[in-house]
């Protein structure tokens, strides 16, 4: 409550100095404030985006609309590389987040690419001119303050809100509490640097008179059942996806010739076992999976769903949470490697058990 207050005596102070109407400085104000230690880096940006819009929606709500949890388990081999290359993306995909949410809620949005980066500058500068942010994908290794990247770190697409150019200056949200300002020729080798995402642009439009979430949340709620009991891409790598992806993993752990063979070197080892912490708990995640962050989401749904028990579902959440929490910290037991697999087996087999009931309370 007191920090709501505080807000509105920001959005009325701009208003006494511009002039304009309380809904227009509400929306230059909203765009203007980074989220403060975000939980969720897809919510936090597709949540300003919406303030900005004129659209109030918790961090929670944000991440549950965009499909909340999910499962993805796969494991890469590239010559030239000691041992092969794992990666788990515990929150829902491939689905692009943002666009997800706006869809729900009833926002339009406008999607632009550009064969030059002048060009993509240009519609950056048409896009933000009137305080309106804008969704770029960028190559995250190309961004001066990051020194969190890891091995192929640019191949993956990194969405940040460009909140504002002021002359040759970008100001860029990238989900981290603050904002960055960097030169924009500097932004513009980013923005080209992601081949997939090269120069994308996402705005939203002006937003419906009214959000109806009663309507957006069981449309939410399908789209996580759905990518967690498949098919999800129509293809053979579905097997790597939601709980027959956890089966698979709980089964390549147990088996000689999984995990075994596959991280068998000192060197093969602690990288799955990073691996497992970081992707857990940051790559491609919330903390602990992103389940409780789900958990807060269902908790606030769940009074707009009734006759589904979504109270029970989002302590099912916390549970299957502490589960994968205890996956990602397992290197702290000082296990051999048989027994560490074997434990890890056993966890997350618990989670894929706990996760199959949760799903039962989602569909009611």
């Amino acid at each position: 409550m007191t920090e709501r207050k505080a807000f509105k005596k920001v959005v009325r102070a701009r208003m006494a100095h511009t002039g304009e109407s309380y809904s227009t400085a509400h929306r230059q104000v909203s765009a203007h404030a980074p989220s403060a230690a975000p939980r969720h880096r897809e919510s936090a940006l597709t949540r300003r985006l919406l303030a900005a819009a004129g659209v109030t929606v918790s961090e929670p709500m944000a991440c549950g609309l965009g499909g909340g949890i999910g499962f993805m388990y796969a494991v890469f081999e590239y010559s030239g590389v000691p041992h092969p290359l794992l990666t788990i993306v515990a929150q829902h995909h491939p689905d692009p987040w943002t666009p997800a949410v706006l869809d729900r809620l009833g926002v339009p949005c406008t999607e632009q690419h550009s064969s030059s980066t002048p060009a993509a500058l240009n519609k950056l500068r048409k896009a933000v001119v009137d305080g309106s942010p804008a969704l770029c994908t960028v190559d995250r290794t190309a961004l001066p303050w990051r020194s969190d990247n890891t091995f192929m770190a640019g191949a993956d697409p990194h969405p940040v809100l460009v909140v504002g150019i002021d002359g040759d200056t970008v100001t860029v949200d990238d989900a981290d509490g603050s904002d960055h300002q960097l030169d924009a020729a500097e932004f513009g080798r980013a923005w080209a640097g992601h081949r997939k995402g090269r120069h994308h642009l996402l705005t939203a439009g002006d937003p419906p008179s009214t959000v109806e979430l009663e309507r957006a949340v069981p449309v939410a709620l399908r789209a996580t059942v759905g990518h967690l009991t498949g098919p999800v891409l129509g293809n053979s790598f579905d097997v790597n996806f939601g709980f027959s992806g956890m089966a698979k993993l709980v089964d390549e752990l147990r088996k000689p010739r999984g995990w075994e063979r596959r991280f068998a070197t000192p060197m093969g080892y602690d990288h799955a076992l990073n691996r497992l912490e970081a992707c857990l708990q940051r790559e491609y995640t919330a903390a602990d999976a992103t389940r409780p962050l789900y958990a807060d989401f269902l908790a606030e749904a769940a009074p707009l769903v009734p006759g589904r028990d979504l109270a029970g579902a989002a302590a099912l959440s916390r549970e299957s949470a502490a589960g994968w929490r205890e996956v990602s910290r397992i290197r702290a037991l000082g296990l051999p490697p048989r027994e560490t697999f074997d434990r890890l087996a056993d966890l997350i087999d618990g989670c894929l058990a706990t996760e199959r009931h949760l799903v039962e309370l989602l569909t009611g």
